[in-house]
Parts: C-alpha cells; sequence; structure tokens
C-alpha cells in the first residue's frame, strides 16, 4: 500500500494505520529527515529477519540502528553515558545524525553483535517520531538504497514503491527524499569518532 502523510501536519488515522501495522508485524518504508528507510516494530523477530532479508544481510553483523521519538528512550536500551556525550546528542537532536552506543543487556536478542553496540536515530521529522510515540517503542531502521551506485539511494517514494511493493506492507509517500544519509557519530569509545559524514554537521555542535 502507498499511503500519502503530510508531514507538516501528519493525519492520525493514517499514523494509527502504520502503527497497527508494525504491531501486527508489518514492514514498512518510510521518511526521515535524511533518506527514506525500511522498517518494523523492534520486537516482532520475524518482521526484522524480512528486513535482513530484504536487504541480504546477516542480522548480528549488520548496524542496524533505532528510531527514538525522544531520548528518553535511551536507557532503556543504552548503558549510561558521561554528561559530556548526552550533551552533545541533546543539542543534536532530533536531527540527522545516527549515534552509536554502547547497549545494555535488554535490547532484542538479535541487535546482539559482537561490538555490543546500537545506532540511536532522534529524526527532525514529524511522521516517524508521531509513529514511534504512537507505538510506544523504537522502530528499526535501515536505509533505502538504489541499485544504481551513482545514485545511491532512492529518493522518489512512487519509484520506491514500485520496486518494494510485493516485499513490504505500507509505503509512505511523503514526497521526495534527501540524498545524503544520516551522519554517524561513534559514542561507543572514549574518543568521539565520526564514522560516516553525512547530512548532519557535528562541528557546529561542538
Amino acid at each position: 500500500m502507498l499511503l500519502k502523510i503530510y508531514p507538516e501536519n501528519p493525519n492520525e488515522k493514517k499514523i494509527q494505520q502504520v502503527v497497527e501495522c508494525l504491531k501486527d508485524g508489518g514492514v514498512i518504508i518510510y521518511p526521515t529527515d535524511t533518506v527514506y528507510g525500511l522498517g518494523c516494530d523492534i520486537f516482532k523477530q520475524k518482521a526484522v529477519e524480512k528486513i535482513a532479508s530484504i536487504k541480504k544481510v546477516n542480522i548480528k553483523k549488520h548496524n542496524f540502528s533505532f528510531i527514538c521519538s525522544d531520548l528518553s528512550h535511551l536507557s532503556d536500551f543504552t548503558k549510561p553515558m558521561d554528561r559530556s556525550t548526552y550533551k552533545l546528542m541533546k543539542k543534536a537532536l532530533p536531527g540527522a545524525f545516527t549515534f552509536i552506543l554502547n547497549a545494555n543487556n535488554t535490547i532484542p536478542k538479535l541487535f546482539k553483535n559482537n561490538r555490543k553496540t546500537i545506532g540511536i536515530r532522534v529524526p527532525n521529522h514529524n511522521i516517524p517520531r508521531n509513529i514511534v510515540e504512537l507505538l510506544g517503542n523504537p522502530i528499526l531502521t535501515t536505509s533505502i538504497r538504489d541499485d544504481d551506485s551513482i545514485v545511491e539511494y532512492s529518493t522518489d517514494p512512487e519509484l520506491i514503491y514500485e520496486k518494494y511493493k510485493k516485499q513490504v506492507d505500507i509505503v509512505i509517500d511523503c514526497g521526495y527524499g534527501n540524498l545524503v544519509p544520516s551522519t554517524i557519530v561513534d559514542c561507543s569509545k572514549v574518543e568521539i569518532e565520526i564514522i560516516r559524514q553525512g547530512l548532519g554537521k557535528l562541528d557546529r555542535l561542538l
């Protein structure tokens, strides 16, 4: 299903429809403040496995991230962090960043990789944050890539729908997405490290 939702004032009934789909173990494609994402409820094992199959990746080796509605979910899934890291995240989020943090033992077993870390995203976009808020827990996120290595990311929701309509339950049409992904910041060690420079500019916050 291709579902049109406007980001400025998302339709509550349509957000509820997406949430019910996630609760039933559905897989969705949704907009963020960067590229379109592929996601599901983090507690639905079959849905997570389906996403890994779509992406052709090993769950234990691939670095999936969680989308949260705000920073209140952090302590549910991550180990306590130092004050400077928390202050940095508070400045940066919501925004175009993925922060890699040390995971605690409460994250679903599927996500327990050898590095014992998890990526956290709080996008500056109403739709994914409204979905997570109504769902009551984070959703898994991984970016939609284009088969064309020059383009790299798919931005047109109608083309995304044509490609993935047999593999996912809902594609949310929110207009064209961005071509640039989030900036990945590793905060799991003593020194903060930028793993991938994307849309978010960390130097403006330091």
